[in-house]
């Protein structure tokens, strides 16, 4: 074959790219459009992670509240039961000091009760308020009586009218106290 024939014979390479300008156009349009949907889903993203991040924090919080409720309530759980209590040591404080002979043996069982009811309340963290000969304090005493009384320093309680009690660290009764003035 000569020269000519062998050139006659070989195809030239096509050029796909008739226009290179234009496919440029057309694959920056594509990359700007898939750049857009990429900023899109990455905004998406961070949006669904705080979100994500949002609601684990309430999440833990409301944990972490019920788990203080919890404890809140299982430390004060006996808190409207004392308070009803509260009368009943008060009528067998009445009982017991209206009793003359204290050595029958009617008294010694009313002591006894009162005794256990008291150790009972103490187990579960009642105990009465110290008021007498104390300054007053007006979170723990409520004073409705006062009265001039030598040699007492202003604002001291002289007299318990009720006793007042403590849950554990909270006012379950205040004191009735007489003050001085």
């Amino acid at each position: 074959m000569s020269d000519h024939e062998k050139h006659e014979h070989v195809e030239e390479p096509v050029d796909h790219e008739e226009h290179p300008d234009k496919h440029e156009k057309k694959e920056s349009k594509e990359v700007k459009k898939l750049k857009a949907r990429i900023e899109e889903l990455e905004a998406e993203k961070a949006k669904l992670v705080n979100d994500y991040y949002k609601a684990y924090a309430d999440a833990e919080n409301i944990k972490k509240r019920n788990a203080a409720d919890l404890e809140v309530a299982k430390k004060y759980r006996i808190q409207s039961f004392a308070k009803d209590i509260l009368q009943v040591l008060d009528n067998f404080e009445r009982t017991l000091s209206a009793i003359e002979d204290k050595e029958s043996p009617l008294v010694k069982g009313i002591q006894m009760t009162y005794d256990q009811l008291i150790h009972a309340l103490k187990n579960e963290g009642v105990v009465p308020i110290e008021a007498l000969n104390q300054p007053l304090d007006p979170n723990l005493h409520h004073a409705i009586l006062t009265e001039v009384k030598e040699g007492v320093p202003p604002n001291t309680v002289i007299d318990v009218l009720q006793k007042g009690y403590l849950l554990k660290d909270r006012l379950l009764r205040p004191a009735l106290v007489k003050v001085s003035e």
